[in-house]
């Protein structure tokens, strides 16, 4: 690794071209973003490169959801510095970690979909990460709904102000977001619009004028990954979250994608529910959460 013309510096959009080609081509790599996530991510949030005069040799991204809250959000190594993979991950933690204290970040977390075979969590281990919680996931292999939910409410695509006229359903969402989700979990305002222009299908539930749940998702390939179905504690149990599910389904099987996906936390029953009267099948494979003070 020649170290002549070696540095680290924040990443801009202009780089975006190089971190994709690192992504395409390298041996090691870890991705919790969309490509069509990855521009906002890098104009929004922390994200350093490792560089060789202008030729980029690795990258680590950061997701800030909700701070002081923020997450590793991409790594990758070109694959002629693979051997280097280690040192690499090391200088770019020191660097970024020094640019999310700057942005009020207390807490650095990174999630993983298999324990065992997670490549990056002995490493995140080893300097100084620790387990915070565990997940499930599910996958369904069929467009199958045993309910279309409750048919009385309405649903329709979110509305965050972008055009004149139109309703912002920001409020509504941070509300439901501070009621149904730890902090670790929520989403901000900038994270919302950022999902509602990087995401394919993005809806809230109304009833009675009031927006009481949202869900949305985005495909890859001829993958769907169900991110997120959230309803107001006030309006659970009157068939809002199969409504939303349901839907969810609709747009998948509009997609005609093989296989649905998503992952949801260990102790959360009561969406584990949901997903298996829909069909979804719990694999043996366990997700994790680990996390580092800052």
């Amino acid at each position: 690794m020649s170290t002549d013309s070696r540095h680290i510096r924040l990443l801009t959009p202009a780089d975006v071209p190089q971190v994709e080609r690192l992504i395409r081509s390298s041996e090691y790599i870890y991705q919790r973003f969309t490509p069509e996530e990855l521009p906002l991510l890098i104009e929004r949030y922390p994200a350093v490169g490792d560089l060789n005069n202008a030729s980029l040799h690795g990258f680590l991204i950061s997701q800030i959801t909700n701070p002081p809250i923020a997450w590793i959000g991409g790594f990758g190594v070109s694959w002629s510095e693979s051997k280097y993979y280690i040192s690499i991950l090391d200088n770019l933690i020191e660097d970024l970690n020094t640019h999310l204290r700057a942005r009020g970040a207390q807490a650095l977390y990174y999630s993983g979909n298999d324990m065992e075979q997670d490549w990056l969590r002995p490493l995140l281990l080893a300097r100084g990460f620790q387990p915070y919680c565990q997940l499930y996931a599910y996958d369904k292999y069929d467009y199958t709904m045993p309910t279309p939910g409750n048919t009385r409410v309405t649903v329709r695509p979110v509305q965050l102000g972008t055009s004149a006229g139109l309703e912002d359903d920001t409020s509504a969402l941070l509300a439901i977001e501070k009621l149904c989700f730890d902090e670790l979990w929520r989403y901000d305002a900038t994270a919302f619009r950022d999902i509602a222009n990087s995401h394919p299908y993005f809806i809230v539930a109304e009833q009675n004028g009031q927006v009481v749940g949202y869900q949305f998702n985005t495909v890859e390939a001829d993958y769907g990954y169900l991110v997120r179905i959230a309803v107001h504690p006030a309006f659970e149990r009157q068939g809002i979250g199969a409504r939303l599910m349901a839907e969810a389904v609709r747009f998948f099987a509009s997609e005609r994608v093989t296989r649905i996906m998503l992952n949801t936390e260990e102790q959360n029953t009561h969406a584990h529910r949901l997903y298996e009267w829909f069909g979804f099948i719990r694999l043996a494979q366990r997700g994790f959460v680990l996390r580092q003070e800052l």
